[in-house]
């Protein structure tokens, strides 16, 4: 299970151009599955994610949480995080997790998420465009 965390002042999510789903301040999520990833995988990387301190406390130092900042989540699945570009230049993506199981811990991983944060998702398999502004900028790239 590969995760991208961005901290962002604003996200959104479009389909078709239609907003599924938007946050004004918090995390944009972009994550990835692949072979043996499971229940207790998803548990240990949302507990990282809810608890990630990467937000300014009043000193202007990374100290504070999602959940201290009482902010959201926009969570976009993304199998190209497991795309393989050692050959040639034509990436494979055969790491990555076929989309019927995929799709199974994707849910799994938002609903364990909503029970921490407000949780917006784009939608599994769709072509999503995703705006946000990045703060920081923070991207921090979590692997399990």
């Amino acid at each position: 299970m590969k995760v991208v965390v961005q901290r962002s002042l604003e996200a959104s999510c479009k389909v078709d151009g239609k907003i599924t789903g938007k946050i004004d301040h918090g995390l944009l999520l972009l994550v990835g599955f692949t072979e043996g990833d499971d229940i207790e995988k998803i548990k240990g990387m949302v507990q990282k994610i809810i608890n990630l301190r990467i937000f300014d406390d009043e000193k202007g130092v990374m100290n504070l949480s999602v959940l201290d900042t009482k902010g959201g989540i926009l969570s976009i699945s993304q199998f190209t995080l497991y795309a393989d570009t050692r050959k040639g230049n034509r990436p494979s993506y055969i790491q990555a997790l076929n989309g019927k199981e995929a799709t199974k811990l994707y849910d799994l991983f938002n609903q364990e998420l909503e029970r921490y944060v407000p949780v917006q998702k784009g939608i599994f398999g769709a072509d999503m465009k995703i705006s946000f502004t990045n703060d920081g900028p923070v991207t921090i790239i979590l692997e399990r």
